[in-house]
């Protein structure tokens, strides 16, 4: 479990410091005055726009590794909730059939059979 938990750490912090990273390294970009800042009080925003969507990419591109490790842990967890939630919905599914035919059963019980009807009524 604690190996899950720093595969995701270790994924998130990396993300988090590419992300940082970006915002700081356009942030400089933009007093520097070599990328355009945003119109009147809207520079901060422009700035976190613009690392967000330099940041993406790269992560997806640096952090493979770390994403396929995190996947690879967190796989076996998902695999197990899916095949419980399969055998959960089998049963409630069993048990919903098992439901219909016992209503199905009463209801013909309880009904006269056809010769039974006919010989009442003649």
């Amino acid at each position: 479990m604690s190996s899950k938990v720093n595969a995701t750490l270790r994924y998130t912090a990396a993300r988090i410091g590419i992300f940082a990273g970006c915002f700081l390294a356009i942030w400089g970009l933009v007093a520097l005055g070599w990328l355009p800042s945003g119109l009147g009080s809207s520079n901060l925003f422009w700035v976190l726009v613009l690392a967000i969507v330099v940041s993406a990419p790269l992560s997806f591109v640096l952090l493979r590794s770390q994403r396929d490790a995190m996947s690879e842990q967190i796989a076996p967890g998902i695999d197990r909730a899916r095949e419980k939630a399969r055998t959960k919905l089998a049963a409630n599914r069993s048990m919903e059939d098992d439901q219909i035919d016992a209503a199905e059963r009463s209801r013909a019980q309880s009904r006269p059979s056809t010769s039974e009807a006919q010989g009442s009524t003649s």
